[in-house]
């Protein structure tokens, strides 16, 4: 048995030890093999000469160049690096994965044949007190909304994992993630798992370690991206891959419209506000359930604004751009937040 690790990564100096050396560290029965392929984005920060110290130690460790520096290239570059791999595992250069990850994911894979795809819970380490603020919003229903990955506390069936592990076969069955998309990537090539009769299977026996390096605007700028690329993926698989993409879109345009209802309609506007007045409420409560201090409270709501907001209109963007203009992607929204 053998399991080949990608870990898409650039300028990581401070993280990429730990995280190889928690996958050599892994706890494997007997005859199980590990590789570790690093897809490196052409770092400039002295990652690569660390990970270069770390092949003297670690005989499987393997470095790949990414010249385009992009996700989706960094994923398929490492599978097709790999060396007769039974298992994919991707695992993201500031995590660090549990002693268990490895061989819980893989037995949920080999004695679950419905599973085609396997993830973990998240812990996570703040680099920064704005990284902090950031991962309790976005560790709630209401930030990220019902059924998310990150807001479910048990194992449970969902519609896309963080660090998955996937079956050789299935790239063999379903093909490699699309280079086209510079976001939801993943997501996308969840859906294509789901499509194909397979489930995806969050295991909360095992988990890793994320480094959250936050800051607003960046965090603004990737759920831009996020929803703005969700309506291309939508638009390439004709359908709606998630019920729950939509409520941000909807929302942010009902909150634009809302100023008119008070224009054309008087005071049947306020009957009109009582979502907007419900949403206000709920995150003013949300906001103070979370936080200890007034600064923290005040920093949540904030990023709770970021999340829903951004999302929402880079959303409405796309639908401007891919289903009214049919355009192609903007270059402008290739560009990533990191």
């Amino acid at each position: 048995m053998r399991i080949s690790v990608v870990i898409p990564c650039r300028n990581e100096l401070l993280n990429i030890e730990e995280c190889i050396r928690s996958i050599y560290h892994s706890e494997l029965k007997k005859g199980t093999e590990v590789e570790v392929i690093v897809v490196d984005g052409k770092s400039d920060d002295g990652t690569l000469n660390k990970i270069k110290q770390l092949q003297r130690e670690f005989q499987t460790l393997k470095i790949v160049t990414n010249e385009l520096q992009l996700t989706p290239f960094a994923f398929n570059l490492g599978i097709k690096e790999a060396s007769n791999p039974d298992f994919i595992q991707i695992v993201g250069a500031r995590q660090v994965v549990s002693s268990n990850y490895l061989q819980g994911a893989l037995e949920s894979l080999i004695h679950n044949p419905e599973v085609g795809c396997v993830g973990g819970g998240v812990e996570n380490v703040y680099l920064n007190e704005t990284g902090q603020i950031i991962a309790k919003a976005m560790s709630t229903s209401f930030g990220m909304g019902l059924g998310n990955f990150r807001t479910t506390k048990e194992s449970a069936f969902v519609d896309t994992v963080g660090t998955p592990m996937y079956s050789f076969a299935l790239f063999q069955e379903i093909g490699l993630f699309d280079e086209e998309l510079v976001r939801n990537q993943d997501d996308e090539f969840n859906y294509r798992v789901i499509k194909s009769g397979k489930k995806i299977f969050l295991n909360h026996t095992i988990s890793i370690k994320y480094y959250v390096r936050g800051n607003f605007q960046g965090l603004w700028r990737q759920f831009f991206q996020y929803g703005y690329w969700k309506v291309y993926v939508s638009k390439k698989h004709k359908a709606i891959t998630t019920m729950r993409q939509l409520i941000p879109p909807f929302f942010v345009f009902y909150v634009c419209l809302l100023p008119l209802s008070f224009l054309f309609f008087g005071l049947l506007g306020l009957i009109l506000a009582l979502p907007f007045l419900l949403y206000v409420v709920s995150l003013v409560f949300m906001s103070a359930r979370n936080g200890k201090t007034v600064n923290e409270i005040v920093q949540i709501g904030k990023t709770y604004l970021i999340l829903h907001f951004s999302y929402g209109l880079g959303y409405l963007k796309g639908i401007l751009h891919f289903l009214i203009a049919n355009k192609k992607p903007s270059s402008k929204e290739g560009r990533l937040s990191r």
